[in-house]
C-alpha cells in the first residue's frame, strides 16, 4: 500500500509528499527508471523541458497502466534567455511539453528559474494563470523563486504559487525562506534534497542518527525533510535506492534528531550546490 502522504496545495490540489525525480536521467533511460519508480510505489513524477525527458517519462506513464488520476505529473517551463519570453512562446512550450509527455494536462508546471535581470518573470506568470484557469495543469508554481521575486507577483497578480522548489537539505536549510512559504500559503519543494554526491550522507551526525534508528543516510535526510512539512523529490537510477528512498514512513526522528540535522546548516548560506537565482541566466 502506498503509505506516501500529500500535501494539500492553496487551490486544494493534493500533492505526494516524496516524488521521483528525474533530472539529469537521459530521455533512453527514462523510461525504465521512471517504470521501476512507479513499480515501487511512486506516483510523482517530476521532470522539466530541460531534461530532456520528457517523452521518456510520458512512455513510462504509459506504460503502467495506472490511473491518470493516481499520478502527479510535474514539468517546467524553461524560459531560456534566448528568446523573448511573451503569451505566445509561453504556450508553445507548455504545448510541447504536453506532447512529449503525451499527456492532455500535467498537475503541477512550474517557472524554472526566476532570472530577475530579466524582468520578464511577471508577465511569463500571467500566461500561467491562464493555464492554470483552462484546467491543463491543475496547478502553477514556480521554482528557484526568492522572497523578492515571489514579492513581484504578489504585487501584480493575485493567484499565489501553488509550490516554489528550490534547493533545499540540511546544509542549505532556507529556514527564512520556509518561513516566508508558510506565510503566504506556499508548499515548499525540495530539489537536490539529499545535497550532491555524499558529503552530506557521510557526515558523523548523520550517520550516527542512521545507526541509531537502523537506517541508511539518505533515509533519515528525507525523513528529515518529511518531518519539516518539505515535499522531496529524490533521484536515482538504481532500483534498490529508489525503493530505499520511498521506504521512510516506518520510523521518526525524534527532537534531538531533528536538532542535530538542523544545526548542520546553522551559517551555511554559501553551502549552495547549485547557482544563486538572483544571477543565474544561462
Amino acid at each position: 500500500m502506498n503509505q506516501v502522504p500529500t500535501i494539500k496545495l492553496n487551490n486544494g490540489t493534493l500533492m505526494p509528499q516524496l516524488g521521483y525525480g528525474v533530472w539529469q536521467i537521459p530521455d533512453a533511460e527514462a523510461e525504465r527508471a521512471v517504470g521501476t519508480a512507479l513499480e515501487a510505489g511512486y506516483r510523482s513524477i517530476d521532470t522539466a523541458a530541460i531534461y530532456g525527458n520528457e517523452t521518456g517519462t510520458g512512455k513510462a506513464v504509459a506504460a503502467s497502466g495506472l490511473p491518470r488520476e493516481d499520478l502527479f505529473v510535474t514539468t517546467k517551463l524553461w524560459n531560456s534567455p534566448k528568446q523573448r519570453w511573451g503569451r505566445d512562446q509561453v504556450l508553445r512550450a507548455f504545448d510541447d511539453s504536453l506532447a512529449k509527455l503525451g499527456l492532455d494536462h500535467v498537475d503541477l508546471y512550474l517557472i524554472h528559474w526566476p532570472r530577475p535581470m530579466r524582468n520578464d518573470f511577471v508577465t511569463i506568470w500571467k500566461t500561467f494563470e491562464e493555464i492554470a484557469a483552462s484546467g491543463r495543469a491543475k496547478a502553477v508554481g514556480v521554482s528557484n523563486f526568492r522572497t523578492e521575486d515571489l514579492d513581484r507577483i504578489a504585487a501584480e497578480s493575485s493567484l499565489v504559487p501553488a509550490v516554489n522548489q528550490v534547493e533545499l537539505h540540511p546544509l542549505h536549510p532556507q529556514a527564512e525562506l520556509r518561513a516566508e512559504h508558510a506565510a503566504r500559503g506556499i508548499a515548499t519543494e525540495a530539489w537536490s534534497p539529499l545535497g550532491q554526491g555524499k558529503e552530506l550522507l557521510t557526515l558523523p551526525a548523520v550517520a550516527e542518527i542512521a545507526a541509531k534508528h537502523g537506517r541508511s543516510a539518505a533515509q533519515v535526510v528525507l525523513r528529515w525533510h518529511l518531518q519539516l512539512g518539505n515535499i522531496v523529490i529524490p533521484k536515482s537510477v538504481t532500483p534498490a535506492r529508489i525503493r530505499e528512498n520511498l521506504d521512510v514512513f516506518g520510523f521518526e526522528l525524534d527532537a534531538a534528531d531533528v536538532a542535530a540535522l538542523d544545526a548542520l546548516g546553522a551559517g551555511a548560506a554559501g553551502r549552495r550546490i547549485g547557482p544563486d537565482p538572483a544571477h543565474f541566466d544561462a
